[in-house]
């Protein structure tokens, strides 16, 4: 241990995130959306996120520079970057690559008013007290619907061995030495999953961890950190069996495309009836949701790297329940409740993941959808077209599902508080104006 600085699928809710400072002049940014024109063309998709922060917060298990290449520029990235840097990390954040130099970490202390606007920034909390022994991380916010618990990542870790506190806020462990436990989810949870991974591999001795999430992102952690010397087995199963070690190497590798990006993309040509080719993606890690827009009536033609997608006139309504991967994500919830507004039919979208993820339905009635919500349920009746208005983005989905509905709807849309698109999107806007769509960003 490096020596220390100075200092099962289930419902769930999550709590309100605290926005950024009114001084960031992105809170006044809008969009104005002229709806009507299908999607033509292609268009590259960026690294995913959700698999970018993990592998960042990974580097402090391991003093050296690391690169990461593909990680794409949004708030949230730079918000990692900007934590790693009040830890002591140095951070060159640019188009081509990210390389961070965690060699001389001064401090173990995550504050405040940086993990309150990211979740994810917890995801520094293992890697701290695998590699120190000690950490002070604030416990985090996250966008604006229902509270979710950080309570499997704290158990986790203490079945480790890491007496753990709560102290004004701040998530404390003092002098603590990681073992080898054994830790079964009792929900399917990703970040718990990526972060108890992470804090395994430098601990004593073997870490079995069952019930373990399968996306795409905690995979590819896993394989980024074997490739630094960590012993991780049954990657891609329920269980994975971790075997610690002293020392790993610094990270070298490229982030993986963004699927939820990707689905995104594939219903815009959906609800535009439009045709586009997705480049730089997996078709495997979309399987559930093609599988879906095809029901629409989508054309979809997958081929190694590329998706194609030609979209009907008019949708054909579908039936979405929610499941942990690889089953409909979550993520895309928002995305086709906007499809399915103009869809043939009635839809009926349930979330078996979170229960409150439905702030964006009020917003969508604005437009003119039909929605009404019963519990974690909402049945959508399609409507023939929908009309523009002043909307609200509430979180990085629902803020997509708006720009979707936007992209359809009669006249001029203005999306408020689009923030949180930046916080999960790389120049969404760009690239739907490069597709043809009549997007401009303002100030407010």
């Amino acid at each position: 241990m490096d020596a220390a600085p100075g200092t099962r699928h289930h419902t769930r809710t999550r709590p309100p995130e605290t926005p950024p400072e009114a001084t960031d002049p992105a809170i006044m940014d809008a969009l104005v959306i002229r709806g009507g024109k299908p999607l033509q063309g292609r268009v590259l998709i960026s690294g995913a996120k959700n698999a970018a922060l993990p592998v960042m917060a990974a580097t402090l298990l391991t003093p050296g520079v690391h690169t990461l290449r593909n990680v794409p520029l949004l708030r949230d990235t730079r918000t990692m970057a900007d934590v790693l840097e009040k830890l002591g990390a140095r951070i060159e954040l640019g188009a081509r690559a990210c390389r961070i130099d965690t060699t001389n970490i001064t401090s173990v202390e995550a504050p405040y008013d940086l993990v309150r606007t990211m979740r994810a920034s917890i995801y520094v909390l293992g890697p701290l007290l695998a590699r120190y022994g000690n950490a002070r991380v604030s416990l985090p916010g996250g966008c604006a619907w229902g509270p979710r618990p950080v309570n499997l990542h704290l158990e986790g870790l203490k079945a480790m061995g890491a007496a753990l506190e709560i102290d004004h806020g701040y998530i404390v462990g003092r002098e603590v030495r990681l073992k080898g436990a054994s830790f079964n989810f009792d929900v399917v949870s990703v970040g718990a999953t990526a972060q108890l991974m992470m804090a395994a591999v430098r601990a004593t001795g073997r870490t079995v961890l069952d019930n373990v999430a399968l996306e795409p992102d905690i995979t590819v952690l896993g394989d980024v950190l074997n490739r630094c010397g960590a012993r991780i087995s049954g990657l891609g199963t329920r269980r994975l069996v971790i075997e610690g070690v002293r020392e790993l190497e610094p990270i070298d590798t490229t982030i993986i495309p963004d699927r939820i990006e990707a689905q995104t993309f594939l219903a815009a040509a959906a609800i535009t009836g439009g045709s586009i080719t997705l480049e730089s993606c997996d078709p495997g890690d979309m399987a559930a949701a093609i599988q879906k827009l095809e029901e629409t009536g989508c054309e979809i033609l997958a081929d190694a790297n590329e998706v194609t997608i030609t979209g009907p006139r008019r949708p054909h309504a579908v039936d979405v329940t929610t499941a942990p991967f690889p089953g409909f994500p979550t993520d895309m919830q928002a995305q086709m409740m906007a499809l399915c507004s103009v869809a043939d039919g009635t839809s009926v979208i349930t979330d078996t993941i979170y229960l409150d993820r439905f702030t964006h339905v009020p917003e969508l009635g604005r437009l003119g959808a039909r929605i009404e919500l019963k519990g974690n349920t909402a049945v959508v009746r399609g409507v023939e077209r929908l009309s523009g208005a002043p909307v609200m983005a509430t979180d990085i989905r629902a803020s997509a599902a708006l720009v979707l509905a936007a992209l359809i709807a009669e006249g001029e849309t203005r999306i408020s508080r689009i923030y949180h698109l930046d916080r999960g999107y790389e120049a969404l806007d760009q690239k739907l104006i490069k597709l043809g769509a009549s997007i401009e960003r303002i100030r407010e």
